[in-house]
C-alpha cells in the first residue's frame, strides 16, 4: 500500500484541490507544501519572495519537503509547481519509501483561464501584465520543468475533468 502520494504539476493544474479531495476520499492526512512552509516561518510565500528571492525560497522548499517526506504516516502532499525542479527534490520525492508521483497535467490554455485572475496572489507571475505574457510564461516554464513533471509514475491529464473525477481517476489507478 502506498503511504504517501505527491501530487506535482504546473501552478493552477489543481494540486491541493485534488490533494484535498483525495485524502478526504482515502482517508490520508492532507500537506500542501506551500502551506506547511507558510506554518512552519510564519511568513506568506509571496513575503518569502519578497524579503529575500526565490533562491532562498527553494532552499527553504528543499527543507520543508524533506521534512514532510520523512513523516510516518499516509499522506497526499501538494507539491508547488517548481518543486520537483530544484534542489535534489526529485530525488527526495522519487525515494521517499511507499510512495507514487502523481503529474496532473492541464494543457496551457486551461492553466491560462485558471491563473488569469490570480496574478497578484501567485510571487512567480505577478508582474505579468497581459494574457499573452502569461502565455508565453507557462509555455516557457512547461517545456523547462516537463522533464521533471514527466518522471511521475502516474499522470492524469486534468482538462475538462471535476474534481471527484479526476479524484477518482487517481483511486482506480492506486486500486
Amino acid at each position: 500500500m502506498v503511504s504517501t502520494i505527491f501530487l506535482f504539476g504546473y501552478m493552477g493544474a489543481g494540486k491541493t484541490v485534488i490533494g484535498k479531495s483525495l485524502s478526504k476520499s482515502i482517508d490520508y492526512e492532507f500537506y500542501d507544501l506551500d502551506n506547511f512552509i507558510e506554518l512552519g516561518e510564519k511568513k506568506k510565500i509571496s513575503e518569502i519572495f519578497n524579503d529575500h528571492n526565490e533562491v532562498y525560497f527553494r532552499n527553504l522548499e528543499n527543507k520543508y519537503l524533506k521534512t514532510l517526506s520523512q513523516k510516518k504516516e499516509r499522506k497526499v502532499v501538494s507539491l508547488g509547481g517548481g518543486t520537483p525542479c530544484f534542489e535534489s527534490n526529485i530525488e527526495i520525492i522519487t525515494n521517499t519509501p511507499d510512495s507514487t508521483t502523481i503529474y496532473l497535467k492541464a494543457s496551457v490554455n486551461s492553466l491560462i483561464n485558471r491563473l488569469k485572475d490570480e496574478k497578484t496572489k501567485r510571487p512567480i507571475i505577478s508582474h505579468l501584465k497581459s494574457d499573452n505574457d502569461l502565455k508565453d510564461f507557462i509555455n516557457k516554464h512547461l517545456f523547462e520543468r516537463s522533464y521533471y513533471y514527466e518522471k511521475a509514475e502516474i499522470k492524469i491529464t486534468t482538462d475538462n475533468l471535476k474534481i471527484n473525477q479526476i479524484t477518482n481517476l487517481i483511486k482506480g489507478v492506486l486500486a
